[in-house]
């Protein structure tokens, strides 16, 4: 899982000759370093796009290449960290078109203003997710062929293996989020994170056998019922677990693996099936983080994940809506859609994070999914965060939230509703919770706040709000609309969120 290294130096001066190109990002209408301001200044004298548009100048600088890429400004209300990141990424894609192989990248005039703390790592992991390539391409291509940058050194103070940890965790994310269905079918999802962390302190346990999971997880089982006539796509359930040696604090992740998702017997048409390959966004996600704590291996801060692998397929095996389903928890799901299949997933890994959480030291749970297009469409490119009343209370969200803004994997609030409980409540003593409603979410009020409610119920957290004996923090995580590069999810390119967010939140000194 090769990445271009990345080496931190004081400043333009102390680095070494080795460079071939210097990527220099900004705003170019403020005072430029002393080091290329002449070289900008007399570039401009002949082009009058310099400084406005990304460009390549010839310049006394590594390798004589300068490639200066502006910003734009960055001082108004609604500027954020991401301006740099992506001026970084157009000039990673500039640099690599013109065969540079080792760039420094130096950014300048952000250092007065804290919303841009982090914008020399931010502007690294830009540059990263500019060039990192699908793991298919790298496969079938060799990834020397196609990943030509293979070094950068960054001017600021820094910690390289922050930054390196950080990326890690992203590159994890972006292949197993990004790679078709059956490269990633559920064994060979599960197989991937085996390699992803041998040699490293996260254990790693596969729970495949299929009678233990129709026991253990019958939510997610009813969901993958309908894949157990094909060997390679049958389910499983993949937990990871880090151990920190002096912990503090655990971190329970939930994480939705829908390796490929036609909607089953609610079955997805006029070409909405296209790009569900994705569907397995949140579970890559977390195990991405993952990635991060095994590189960054945290003495206070514990953590574990389930992960749900699952192939919610079409076929005579396939569950219905109308299904009373008995959870984990007990609960009894009456099933409204086959096609919201990802929160019965989420509800029994949920359901057995709260079974465990009285053994580690101040649990908080989390679950990540990409579940609604209703979050896609009310947050934009932005993950949608949903507390439950505890996690409220010792501010959980707003953790999340200043993290995503300074490491720019920005997220918005939700919050849950007395009405997004009322949707969901059951219509007859047959059953306790519904699943959904039968229409898209994006046409569902409340459609990205109810799902929420109804993992509450579904995996017993519900019994676990502030009015309980044992309050459980919770924050239900919706990348729907921040899982792949403009919401494009057949097409677009992975974000790796919420690695950085989490990351920042948790792992960074």
């Amino acid at each position: 899982m090769a990445f271009p290294t990345v080496e931190v130096v004081e400043s333009y001066s102390a680095a070494h000759s080795d460079y071939d190109a210097v990527i220099l990002v900004g705003d170019f209408a403020q005072n430029l370093p002393p080091e290329f301001a002449d070289f900008v200044a007399q570039a401009a004298q002949y082009d009058q796009r310099v400084g406005k548009q990304p460009l390549l100048l010839a310049a006394d600088v590594f390798g004589g290449r300068l490639i200066a890429v502006p910003t734009g400004p960055l001082t108004r209300d609604y500027d954020d960290v991401r301006n740099v990141a992506d001026a970084a990424a157009t000039g990673a894609r500039i640099a690599q078109q013109a065969g540079v192989k080792q760039p420094l990248l130096v950014v300048f005039g952000t250092q007065d203003d804290a919303r841009y703390g982090q914008a020399e790592a931010v502007a690294y992991w830009g540059l990263c997710q500019a060039l990192y390539e699908p793991l298919e391409a790298r496969e079938a291509i060799g990834e020397e062929t196609i990943e030509t940058i293979t070094n950068v050194g960054v001017v600021g103070t820094l910690d390289a293996d922050w930054l390196s940890a950080v990326e890690a965790g992203k590159r994890v994310a972006r292949d197993l989020c990004g790679t078709e269905p059956e490269r990633m079918a559920p064994p060979r999802f599960a197989e991937y994170c085996q390699q992803a962390f041998a040699h490293t302190p996260v254990k790693v346990t596969v729970i495949d056998d299929i009678q233990q999971l129709q026991h253990e997880y019958p939510l997610l089982m009813a969901v993958g019922r309908a894949s157990l006539g094909v060997e390679r796509h049958w389910p499983c359930v993949v937990r990871l677990e880090y151990d920190a040696p002096a912990a503090e604090q655990t971190l329970m992740f939930a994480g939705k693996g829908i390796v490929y998702d036609t909607g089953g017997a609610d079955l997805k048409t006029g070409g909405h099936m296209a790009g569900m390959s994705r569907d397995k966004g949140g579970a890559a996600g977390v195990a991405g983080f993952m990635k991060t704590v095994a590189e960054m291996r945290p003495d206070t801060v514990s953590v574990v994940a389930e992960l749900g692998v699952v192939r919610n397929s079409i076929g005579a095996e396939a569950f219905v809506a109308d299904e009373i389903i008995k959870a984990h928890s007990g609960v009894r799901v009456r099933i409204g859609n086959t096609d919201a299949e990802g929160r019965l997933v989420l509800a029994d890994l949920l359901s057995h994070l709260r079974v465990q959480a009285g053994n580690y030291p101040r649990p908080q749970l989390f679950s990540v999914a990409t579940l609604t297009g209703h979050a896609a469409l009310a947050k934009g490119p932005y993950t949608a965060l949903v507390p439950n009343g505890p996690a409220r209370a010792v501010g959980l969200h707003d953790k999340l939230w200043e993290a995503g803004e300074v490491y720019g994997d920005p997220a918005e609030v939700s919050w849950s509703r007395r009405e997004d409980f009322s949707f969901v409540a059951p219509r007859t003593k047959s059953d306790d919770v519904l699943s959904s409603n039968n229409g898209p979410s994006v046409s569902t009020k409340r459609g990205h706040q109810f799902p929420m409610a109804f993992l509450a119920i579904a995996s017993g957290l519900d019994r676990h709000g502030n009015d309980s004996d044992h309050p459980l923090p919770y924050v239900h995580v919706d990348i729907a609309g921040s899982g792949v590069e403009g919401g494009d999810w057949q097409h677009g390119k992975p974000s790796g969120t919420p690695v950085t967010c989490f990351a920042g939140a948790y792992l960074h000194k």
